[in-house]
């Protein structure tokens, strides 16, 4: 099987707000790069200043840089697709979530997901299609009928994220929602609280890739509060016990069909 794409997340915590995360691009790009020595190959990452931080964490790593806060409008986002970011996430659905103080309701209707297609391609800057249940995996066939997106098709999967997107965190849920992907897509996987372990080690297994850090689930296999660099040195010690091979930042590339580190900046 393919290696494993590890995915960081050292965002903020959604259901403990107080567990520390970077705040600047200096911070970000100093955990950017423990995460990569700890063996992640994707830093997904929220900012402010997203020129600035994307800088600087190119400045710092070879990693493959996704831009998240897929629930922001295409007009607050487009400095991510100036700039030149490998990635940007987008949920192929609705946010209907329920955070700890913050609920969020957005819809992205069709129309949307069209235009993000168009920017991509525009752009070079390839999509992360959010995956919270069946339905979203409607949309990404639509897309793809439509012809107005091209493959692979880079798929995270959500499990356990609370409101009225959620999915039970269960390696039969997991199963299911990777059988309904059409062909082309590349999986990672999202556990947000218990469960999380049994479905990681079910993708890391069956040949998909994983997502981990302080936005995911902040805690330890110990129920300690980690760092994302921890939690990514975890899932790696569970795929060495796998006998599954960490993928670099550039095999990913490879995988999700990215220019390699070091490409040109689009003006």
């Amino acid at each position: 099987m393919d290696p494993l794409i590890i995915t960081a997340t050292p965002n903020v915590c959604w259901l403990q707000p107080d567990v520390d995360y970077p705040r600047t691009p200096a911070a970000m790009a100093e955990e950017a790069a423990r995460c990569r020595e700890a063996g992640a190959s994707i830093l997904h990452m929220h900012a402010e200043d997203w020129t600035g931080t994307i800088d600087a964490v190119r400045a710092a790593t070879d990693l493959v840089v996704q831009c998240g806060m897929s629930s922001h409008a295409i007009p607050e986002r487009m400095d991510v697709f100036r700039h030149g970011a490998d990635m940007i996430s987008i949920i192929t659905s609705h946010h209907d979530e329920a955070f700890a103080g913050l609920d969020v309701h957005v819809l992205h209707p069709r129309e949307e997901l069209e235009e993000y297609g168009r920017l991509s391609r525009e752009y070079g800057t390839r999509l992360e299609y959010e995956i919270w249940h069946t339905g979203s995996i409607w949309n990404l066939e639509y897309l793809i009928r439509a012809g107005a997106i091209d493959p692979p098709y880079f798929t995270s999967l959500f499990f356990g994220w609370p409101g009225g997107s959620w999915s039970p965190p269960t390696v039969e849920e997991y199963r299911h929602r990777r059988r309904c992907l059409p062909d082309g897509a590349v999986a990672t996987v999202s556990i947000m609280g218990e469960g999380q372990l049994d479905v990681l080690a079910a993708a890391i297994t069956h040949g998909d890739h994983v997502r981990v850090g302080t936005e995911d689930q902040p805690c330890l296999h110990d129920g300690a509060l980690g760092t994302t660099h921890e939690l990514v040195r975890e899932v790696r010690l569970l795929a060495d016990a796998a006998g599954r091979r960490i993928a670099t930042p550039d095999e990913a590339r490879g995988m999700i069909g990215i220019a390699p580190a070091g490409h040109a900046v689009i003006p």
